[in-house]
């Protein structure tokens, strides 16, 4: 059997076992929904000075009248059929909801990661390299300052001293400036889609208005992934090879960076995995205070509304790729290392 097919068999092993775990967040999550406070029907009946018999036309147009099994039973097969139910916040499919706001998380959580990983990694490999100097201390200071100020502070913080003091930002009002017209949708991610229509004016506005959320999310990443670069390179840094290839008088650059970087490169991956799903369920916050069309202020705005389809849609999604990532930095350990099996 050649290697691609027993990587695909193993990749497809690997997600057929995640999927109880997903029934079970899809289960875990509609009977929460369904023990929290508050009634969904009252608040979609026009308020609380609603007749009766409207707030049972909207708990059967809901679904609400059904036994609680048999709620989840059904839900159970639309979301089979690829069917999320419908918002009543926004009155559209969830799917559709989710397709439309999905994009402008993940190109906000991609660039975010992106200067994380610019800032972070460079940033282990010298405290590592000059452990217990004042680069070193200067490094951890910083990461312990990056876990301590929450996401909304830093966010709150940029807007004051690059928009309101400094004037270099752009309102903090979104993905685009009001005066910029959007460009034909082809993936939802306005700066591959700028680019595809060459309008380069239009991606330049775009990238600027993403410099500040991107950033405030950066910040709060970048400490961790800080920390265990930092701790994997001085852990390959002690080691025999890494001591045999500079008594070989091998170049300072090509020991740090082929010998020890590479080894020490496998708990990055890993905690670049938990990173990224967690900035995605996270940045509810950014999205908050930079008004940015995401799927976290979706859910949210969602879940302030007793709408119950937006926010199981929501924490699927989330599961789905919290799957989906560990997969990819299972492949990833493989391609790093050789000796690491995808099982």
């Amino acid at each position: 059997m050649s290697l691609a097919a027993t990587t695909a068999r193993r990749i497809g092993r690997r997600f057929v076992s995640s999927l109880p775990a997903l029934v079970g967040v899809l289960i875990f999550t509609f009977m929460l929904m369904r023990v929290l406070p508050g009634d969904p029907a009252v608040f979609f009946a026009s308020g609380p000075n609603a007749g009766q018999a409207e707030i049972d036309m909207v708990r059967k147009q809901m679904g609400l009248d059904r036994p609680m099994y048999e709620q989840l039973v059904l839900y159970g097969r639309d979301v089979a059929t690829g069917d999320l139910g419908r918002s009543l916040t926004t009155g559209q499919p969830v799917v559709d909801d989710v397709r439309a706001r999905l994009p402008a998380s993940l190109e906000l959580t991609f660039c975010a990661l992106l200067i994380a990983l610019l800032a972070a990694v460079p940033l282990g490999i010298v405290a590592a390299l000059r452990a217990g100097s004042l680069i070193d201390h200067l490094v951890r200071m910083l990461c312990v300052a990056g876990v301590c100020v929450p996401t909304f502070v830093s966010g709150l913080l940029l807007v004051y001293v690059f928009y309101y003091k400094l004037g270099i930002a752009p309102d903090p009002t979104g993905r685009l400036d009001v005066f910029v017209t959007a460009p034909p949708r082809v993936t939802g991610f306005l700066l591959i889609d700028f680019a595809v229509a060459g309008d380069f004016a239009g991606w330049w506005s775009a990238a600027r208005q993403l410099v500040l959320p991107a950033l405030t999310m950066a910040l709060f990443v970048l400490a961790p992934i800080a920390r265990i670069t930092r701790a994997s390179m001085l852990a390959a840094l002690g080691s025999d090879f890494v001591r045999t290839a500079r008594s070989l008088g091998m170049a300072p650059w090509r020991v740090t960076l082929v010998y020890a970087l590479r080894n020490a490169i496998l708990p990055v991956l890993t905690i670049l995995g938990i990173v990224f799903s967690t900035m995605l369920g996270a940045n509810v916050l950014v999205e908050k205070v930079f008004s940015w069309p995401g799927v976290a202020s979706y859910a949210l705005d969602a879940l302030l509304a007793s709408d119950y389809a937006p926010v199981q849609g929501f924490v699927l999604l989330m599961a789905s790729i919290f799957v989906l990532v560990n997969l990819t930095i299972d492949i990833l350990y493989s391609v790093c290392d050789p000796r690491v099996s995808i099982e």
